[in-house]
């Protein structure tokens, strides 16, 4: 997966996320579509991290593909 590919992918889950938020307006979500966006959530937040990564390592002269995605416990642990 190259970078293009990680952008893409956020751009896709951006586009969920907000469709799901969109049918919300006004009342509360299912439970199964209020799941579904904390999974789209969680997805953007480790799917940004691995875009982080992999930048870092190019700027240093570092090849990008020996990073991956990392497990949902250590993106969500992350401080803000």
């Amino acid at each position: 997966m190259n970078d293009a590919d990680v952008a893409g992918h956020i751009e896709a889950l951006v586009a969920e996320e907000h469709r799901l938020l969109e049918s919300a307006v006004g009342h509360e979500p299912p439970p199964d579509q209020h799941q579904r966006l904390e999974q789209v959530r969680v997805e953007l937040d480790r799917y940004w991290d691995l875009l982080r990564q992999r930048r870092a390592r190019e700027e240093f002269g570092l090849d990008p593909g020996w990073v991956g995605l990392r497990d949902e416990q250590t993106v969500e642990g992350f401080e803000q």
